[in-house]
């Protein structure tokens, strides 16, 4: 299974996505990134946002975007782990 892959824009850091940033960093088996900019300005002035594995995913607040982001992640390995034979 591929690790989770969760990306910043440092432009969005006054919504406290610096906070739920830092709080995912410690889980290892997340791979967390932290970008200039992520080309999604619109997004970005107007409420908290992150990228998973790619698809852009948003909340009201950095709590429900760390929710949003756990259940992405648990929806991806659960694509993973389906048995397909």
């Amino acid at each position: 299974m591929l690790r989770p892959i969760i990306e910043f824009c440092t432009s969005n850091m006054h919504f406290g996505t610096d906070e739920l940033m830092a709080k995912l960093e410690q889980n290892p088996d997340y791979d967390v990134i932290e970008y200039g900019c992520l080309s999604n300005c619109g997004q970005c002035n107007a409420e908290p946002y992150a990228m998973v594995n790619g698809e852009i995913v948003s909340a009201d607040s950095a709590e429900l975007l760390y929710e949003v982001i756990l259940n992405k992640i648990k929806e991806a390995e659960a694509w993973d782990n389906l048995d397909l034979d």
